[in-house]
């Protein structure tokens, strides 16, 4: 039997994710590669989708909660002229309007309209829970849902191309490929879904490709090919170390021995003045020892995930 490895304190792996796979996928894979069962991973993607995912082992895990809500990129094909009822090339066709000679400047404006801090309706398939249950099963169990808008941030949608296609059916239909950046909890195939409303021709996602999570990039990512390739090749994961992990995604506070261990114990300590932003800072000791991740309250420190 093999024996299990050592994974002490664990780290990160940017994986690019394939096409096909759910991230649930992705995590069992990673599972067994690290040998344990303790891996998780920041923000789920579609199966349709490619690209960035962050996954965690051991006590890296702790992080992935606060890594999903960090700044998101993307880029994506959006598909006018067509509508689904999931929102994306998976689901079936529930309108075809069509969409032919449309007016670049008019699909710039309905962009504009998309972009900021907007109120988006979630996907219907999301994963938002609706008395408790997610509103894809209730889909899936043929049930109709409507969710509430909330507040989301597009802090950038751009179009780079404009072509005019012919779909499977015969429709007429217009490909945008574009790019996103936005905040947590904001879904792409939500603004193909309002983008194709504001032109009044329908829309959908045909293709997504995630290429940033916070700080971590595509080009920092592995396939699960290369990832077993080095496996194969008796090589280690390519683990970024917990530390360098929190270092990398969160604003960073050093303190002394002694604050290191109160913070680690638990005790609220007043934060530093000069903050940069409102979100975890990362607590580091002597020794460029992780401490601790915490938030403000109060004024206070208030630990989110202890590492000592």
């Amino acid at each position: 039997m093999a024996r299990k490895r050592d994974n002490g304190p664990g780290g990160l792996i940017v994986v690019d994710k394939p096409a096909g796979f759910t991230s649930h996928d992705v995590v069992a894979k990673l599972r067994g590669m690290a040998r344990t069962r303790r891996v998780g991973h920041a923000g789920t993607l579609d199966p349709m989708a490619t690209g960035v995912l962050v996954v965690g082992t051991e006590r890296s895990t702790r992080l992935l909660g606060h890594l999903a809500l960090t700044e998101k990129e993307y880029v994506a094909t959006v598909r006018l002229g067509q509508e689904t009822v999931t929102e994306d090339a998976e689901g079936e066709i529930t309108a075809a309007k069509g969409a032919k000679d449309l007016d670049r400047a008019r699909v710039e404006a309905a962009v504009a309209g998309l972009t900021g801090e907007i109120e988006q309706v979630p996907s219907s398939v999301s994963a938002v829970k609706v008395d408790g249950k997610r509103a894809y099963a209730r889909i899936r169990d043929g049930e109709q849902v409507e969710l509430a808008a909330r507040p989301v941030t597009v802090s950038s949608f751009v179009v780079h191309d404009i072509r005019e296609e012919t779909a499977e059916d015969g429709t007429p239909v217009t490909d945008l490929l574009v790019s996103v950046v936005c905040s947590s909890g904001t879904y792409v195939r939500a603004l193909a879904r309002d983008l194709g409303a504001a032109l009044d021709t329908g829309g959908h996602l045909t293709a997504l490709r995630r290429t940033r999570v916070g700080p971590y990039r595509l080009e920092g990512a592995y396939t699960l090919e290369q990832l077993q390739g080095r496996m194969d090749a008796g090589e280690p994961l390519p683990v970024l170390p917990l530390g360098e992990a929190a270092a990398a995604a969160f604003e960073r506070w050093d303190v002394d021995e002694e604050d290191a261990r109160r913070i680690g114990n638990g005790v609220q300590l007043r934060m530093p003045a000069g903050r940069k932003g409102d979100g975890p800072v990362a607590v580091f000791g002597p020794g460029d020892r992780f401490v601790a991740l915490v938030a403000e309250s109060g004024g206070r420190a208030k630990s989110l995930a202890v590492f000592v």
